[in-house]
């Protein structure tokens, strides 16, 4: 949140207030959402769509050195419509924002977890640093923060001999695919040591946007551990949050020795 929101200059005291709404948004993403979970997930949404329109509209009267003012900048130069280019740009910051909290977040709490789980590769990587941003790919493979991807059929399609109806849902089950057996020896081993490679972010035109900060983020907080905390151990086992989609530690208890 800290890294988004300053990125966007965002106000700080407005930081409790969005990650609790990005917490509740992304319920829509479960794989069977609750009636509940998708009221939640719905009355979140139209709390951030309001607060990113009047964040435009503020940038619009009071122009910054920041992106939101930046892209609306840009627009102005391609869209002769100012209604219009302020949706483009309304569109885009929410989207930029939906992308990073909650994602970010459940990868570094998991790959802190894992790392101290796993104390004999947690202390070859303090002795091989290089080997950090391995270390990152392989969070991101063994337990990936978002573990499916929706999409919708545009048409008839035919996909690994199984025929899927125009405008029929289709889940990709990430976890699944970056454990498959054919692309990864030994794929339930937890290794830093292996090139991972994984479709936690999506593939394509679909890849997301926000993947080298979410890489920069997981770097820098783990060669932050290996040189501040050499004693950091976990406590207590993580206490994970009811879902399928975003496996979500909302505690872990470490101390250091």
């Amino acid at each position: 949140m800290n890294a988004i929101g300053g990125w966007l200059q965002l106000p700080s005291a407005d930081y409790p207030y969005l990650r609790a709404l990005a917490h509740d948004q992304v319920f829509t993403q479960e794989l069977l959402p609750s009636t509940s979970q998708l009221a939640l997930s719905d009355a979140a949404t139209g709390q951030l769509q309001s607060y990113f329109r009047e964040l435009v509209q503020e940038r619009r009267r009071a122009p910054g050195n920041d992106p939101v003012s930046g892209w609306l900048r840009t627009w102005d130069a391609l869209e002769s419509d100012r209604e219009a280019a302020d949706e483009a740009v309304y569109l885009l910051a929410l989207l930029v924002f939906l992308a990073a909290p909650e994602t970010t977040s459940t990868m570094l709490s998991t790959m802190v977890w894992l790392l101290l789980e796993h104390p004999r590769q947690f202390g070859w990587l303090r002795a091989h640093p290089d080997h950090v941003p391995d270390a990152v790919e392989e969070v991101l493979r063994y337990d990936s923060p978002n573990h499916i991807i929706s999409r919708v059929a545009p048409e008839d399609t035919m996909l690994a001999g199984v025929h899927i109806e125009k405008d029929r849902m289709v889940h990709l089950m990430i976890g699944a695919a970056n454990h498959d057996p054919q692309h990864h020896l030994d794929p339930g081993v937890f290794d830093i040591r292996r090139k991972a490679a994984h479709l936690s972010f999506s593939s394509g035109i679909h890849y997301c946007l926000g993947a080298p900060l979410a890489r920069l983020e997981a770097t820098t907080l783990l060669t932050a551990l290996l040189g501040r905390l050499p004693g950091l151990r976990v406590s207590g086992s993580p206490v994970w949050a009811s879902r399928v989609g975003f496996r979500r530690i909302t505690e872990l208890r470490v101390v250091q020795s």
